[in-house]
C-alpha cells in the first residue's frame, strides 16, 4: 500500500467522529497511522497494593472480587465501585458513569491497573484506572493526544481498523540506507509504534520513524538549494573598511566586529559564501549588513538587502543613507507602493549599475528588477521569507555572496538541518546601556492596574506599545482582543488624555508610515497595533510592551515583541496579559518571563512546536516533527545528516527512487519540485 496516496479513512465512522478526527488532523488513511501516541503506560512492573505509593501514578496488579451497583450521586452522576485485591491488601475502585467499563472487569479475573492510589488508613482506592488483562500479549499502552470525545481506547481501535484495511505498506526508504543504517522497515516500524509488544519493540519503531522525519526535511531543504555549494566570480581583493568604521559615531561590539571579520573573509574566496548571522533583537546587525555592503560598493559590486515589511524597509534606507552620508555611495529603495515612474528610473539605475545598494521587500525579486553585477545577497529577519524567496533573490546576480540575518536566534540542531553547509556567525554581545527587559505574566483582572502603570510612565514622557493579535472583533473567537474594539472600549476610556493611535496591517503604507513616523518623533504616547511592529521599530524612548491574549503567540513572536523597547538606557517592562487555563500555556508564557536568553527561548519554541511551527508552516512548507526531538535525538539526527548526503551524491537517485520523491512532495506540499 502507498501511503502517500490519499485514501480516504473509514468512510462508516459517521460525520461526528470525522469531525473529532479531523480536530486531530485525519484527514485520511495515512493521518491515523501517523497519529503517533504521547506516551505509553508501562504495565510490566506492578508493585504489589500494600507497597504502591501513594498519590503518584503506578501500576498495581489485582484479581476482582466484586463490582458494585450504580448509585446515583449529587450532580446526577452514577457512581460504580470494584473491589479487587492481591495478596497483600485490598483496593476499592471508583468509576464515575461508566457502566460499561465496569462491566469489561470480569469477577475472578486478574487485571494491571494504572491509576493513583489514595484513600486513607482503612480503605486504599484508584479513581476510574486504566487497565488491561493481567495476560495481555503487550505491557506498553499507547496514550494518543486527544479532542473532546475521543478517548486512547477509541483511537486505538481505529488504527486497528485501518491496519486492518490494508496488507502491507509500502517503504519510501532505499533498501541500502535500511540496511546500512539498522533500521526496521515502515511497515513493522508503523504497526509496533500503535502496538508493539515490549519497550524494545517500540524503541527500534521510534527509531526509524525518527530518522525517516529527520531525513526528509533535510532531504527537502537540499533540493530547494539551501545547502550547495557554488563557485562565484566575486572574489574581493579589497576589504578594507577601515574608512566605513571611522566615520561612524560610536565603536562596534566586538561581537560586532568579529562577524564583520567572518563576511570579509568569505568574500576572498572563490566559493559563494552561504552565511546565517545570528543575533538577538537590538545587537547591531544592520552595522554588520552595511560594513558588507560597504567592502562589495568599494570593489564594484552590487549589494541587495532584502526585508519582509515596508516599514523595516524605510527604517533600513534611513540607516543606510546615514552609514553612507560620507560616502559615494549610491543607495536606493524598492517597496511594492513605489509609484510607476519612480520604480522605473530606479529600474533603470539599478540595471545600469549606478546604484550600489538596493534595499527593498519581497518586490526586489519581481522579474523586471535585473542587476549589473550584483555580489551580495542579504536577506534581513529571514524567518519572514520562504525558502523559495531567499532562492529567487540569490538568482538575480550570477552565484553572489548570501547572507542571512535572523532577529529570532536558531537553535544549532534546526541550523544544522536548514541551514546544513552555511557558515554560522552569532553576534552575542549587545551595546552598552541597554538593560534587560523585566517581564510579567498577569491576568486580564490585573488590567485597571496595568493601565495605572501605562499612565505613570506616559506622564514621564515615555511611550508604550499595546499589541493585540487581530484587526477586527472576530465572531468565532469571542476572547480574542482585537486593535479596533480595543482601543474603543479600553484604551480611549482608561487613558482619555494620553495622545493615542491604531496601526495595523491592513492600512495604507503611506498611513502606516505617518503614524509611526509621529510615534517615533513623540508624537504619540501610545500605539495599540497587531504585530506589524514585531520588526524594525526602533524607538528608544518605548519603554512599556503590553500583549494581550499572550497566549496566541508563540515565544520567538513574544521575545521579537519584547525587543521593540529596552532600545535605549531607560528600565523597560514587557508584560504578557492571558486567563489561558491550559498549564503547558501557562509554564510557556512563565518561561518567557525567566529568561531574556533569545536562544533559550528559540530553543524552548522548537522543543514545544516543531520547525514548520518555528517558521510558519504555511509560508515555508516545512513538515513538521510529529515524533522526533532537536534536544533529544542528536545522534539519530546526525545519522540521517550522513544518509541524505550519500544519498544526494548518488547519480538519478530522484528517478531512481520515485516512492521517495513522491512522499517527500507530500510532506512539502509540493514545494520541492
Amino acid at each position: 500500500m502507498d501511503l502517500n496516496s490519499e485514501i480516504r479513512f473509514l468512510k462508516g465512522v459517521g460525520e461526528k467522529r470525522a469531525q473529532q478526527l479531523n480536530r486531530l488532523g485525519v484527514y485520511c488513511l495515512r493521518d491515523i497511522l501517523y497519529l503517533f501516541p504521547r506516551r505509553y503506560i508501562d504495565y510490566s512492573n506492578p508493585v504489589e497494593l500494600a507497597f504502591a505509593p501513594y498519590d503518584e501514578p503506578c501500576v498495581v496488579k489485582a484479581t476482582v472480587l466484586k463490582a458494585a451497583g450504580g448509585v446515583r450521586i449529587k450532580g446526577g452522576r452514577t457512581l460504580f465501585k470494584v473491589m479487587c485485591a492481591d495478596n497483600t491488601a485490598k483496593l476499592e475502585l471508583v468509576f464515575f458513569n461508566s457502566e460499561f467499563t465496569v462491566k469489561r472487569l470480569q469477577v475472578g479475573c486478574e487485571y494491571l491497573f494504572y491509576g493513583k492510589v489514595g484513600g486513607n488508613m482503612l480503605t486504599r482506592e484508584m479513581i476510574s484506572p486504566v487497565f488491561i488483562p493481567a495476560e495481555s500479549a503487550s505491557t506498553q499502552q499507547p496514550v494518543y493526544p486527544l479532542t473532546q470525545g475521543m478517548s486512547s481506547a477509541m483511537i486505538s481501535k481505529l488504527v486497528s481498523a485501518a491496519f486492518d484495511s490494508i496488507s502491507a505498506i509500502d517503504d519510501f526508504l532505499p533498501e541500502e540506507i535500511i540496511e546500512n543504517y539498522d533500521l526496521p522497515g515502515l511497515d513493522l516500524a508503523l504497526r509496533n509504534i500503535h502496538f508493539g509488544r515490549d519497550r524494545r519493540d517500540i524503541s527500534r519503531a521510534k527509531e526509524r520513524l525518527i530518522f525517516d522525519e529527520f531525513f526528509m526535511l533535510q532531504l527537502g531543504m537540499a533540493i530547494m538549494g539551501e545547502n550547495t555549494e557554488k563557485h562565484t566570480d566575486v572574489v574581493l581583493e579589497n576589504c578594507d573598511i577601515s574608512p566605513f568604521i571611522n566615520a561612524l559615531s560610536f565603536s562596534p561590539t566586538n561581537a560586532q566586529n568579529r562577524v564583520i571579520s567572518d563576511i570579509l573573509q568569505g568574500f576572498k574566496q572563490n566559493t559563494a559564501q552561504n552565511r546565517l548571522v545570528q543575533g538577538d533583537v537590538g545587537c547591531g546587525k544592520t552595522l554588520v549588513a552595511a560594513a558588507a555592503c560597504f567592502a562589495m560598493a568599494q570593489n564594484g559590486y552590487q549589494s541587495c538587502v532584502m526585508v519582509p515589511t515596508e516599514i523595516l524597509a524605510n527604517q533600513h534606507y534611513k540607516s543606510f543613507c546615514e552609514f553612507f552620508a560620507k560616502f559615494d555611495v549610491n543607495v536606493a529603495l524598492l517597496t511594492g507602493s513605489a509609484k510607476a515612474k519612480e520604480r522605473r528610473e530606479i529600474l533603470s539605475q539599478l540595471e545600469s549599475g549606478e546604484i550600489d545598494i538596493i534595499i527593498g521587500t519581497h518586490a526586489l525579486i519581481s522579474e523586471d528588477v535585473k542587476f549589473a553585477n550584483m555580489g551580495l545577497c542579504i536577506t534581513d529577519e529571514q524567518h519572514r521569507f520562504g525558502v523559495r524567496q531567499r532562492t529567487l533573490a540569490g538568482l538575480k546576480g550570477h552565484n553572489p555572496h548570501i547572507i542571512v540575518m535572523s532577529a529570532t536566534p536558531i537553535p544549532r540542531t534546526l541550523a544544522m538541518i536548514i541551514y546544513g553547509n552555511m557558515e554560522i556567525s552569532v553576534i552575542d554581545q549587545m551595546p552598552k546601556g541597554r538593560k534587560p527587559v523585566e517581564t510579567y505574566f498577569v491576568g486580564t483582572d490585573k488590567r485597571a492596574r496595568m493601565f495605572g502603570f501605562i499612565d505613570r510612565h506616559i506622564k514621564m514622557g515615555k511611550q508604550a506599545y499595546i499589541v493585540l493579535p487581530a484587526v477586527d472583533p472576530s465572531e468565532n473567537i469571542t476572547e480574542l482582543q482585537s486593535v479596533k474594539q480595543y482601543y474603543e472600549d479600553v484604551v480611549k476610556p482608561l487613558l482619555p488624555t494620553a495622545r493615542t493611535a491604531i496601526l495595523h496591517g491592513k492600512m495604507k503604507a503611506k498611513e502606516k508610515d505617518e503614524i509611526m513616523a509621529a510615534f517615533k518623533n513623540r508624537d504619540i504616547d501610545l500605539l495599540c497595533s497587531t504585530t506589524v511592529i514585531e520588526v524594525g521599530v526602533d524607538v528608544p524612548n518605548a519603554v512599556l510592551m503590553i500583549i494581550e491574549n499572550a497566549e496566541r503567540y508563540g515565544l520567538s513572536a513574544l521575545h521579537q515583541l519584547r525587543g521593540r523597547v529596552g532600545r535605549g538606557s531607560d528600565q523597560s517592562y514587557c508584560i504578557l496579559v492571558s486567563d489561558h487555563k491550559s498549564q503547558s500555556v501557562r509554564d510557556r508564557l512563565k518561561f518567557l518571563c525567566s529568561t531574556q536568553d533569545g536562544f533559550k527561548v528559540s530553543q524552548y519554541d522548537l522543543d514545544h512546536r516543531g520547525p514548520g511551527d518555528f517558521f510558519g508552516r504555511r509560508q515555508h512548507g516545512l513538515p513538521d516533527l510529529t515524533i522526533a526531538s532537536m534536544s533529544e535525538d542528536i545522534a539519530t539526527l546526525e545519522k540521517s545528516q550522513t544518509a541524505c548526503k550519500q544519498l544526494l551524491a548518488t547519480e538519478n537517485w530522484q528517478q531512481k527512487y520515485p516512492l521517495l520523491m513522491e512522499r517527500l512532495n507530500s510532506l512539502f506540499e509540493g514545494f520541492v519540485l
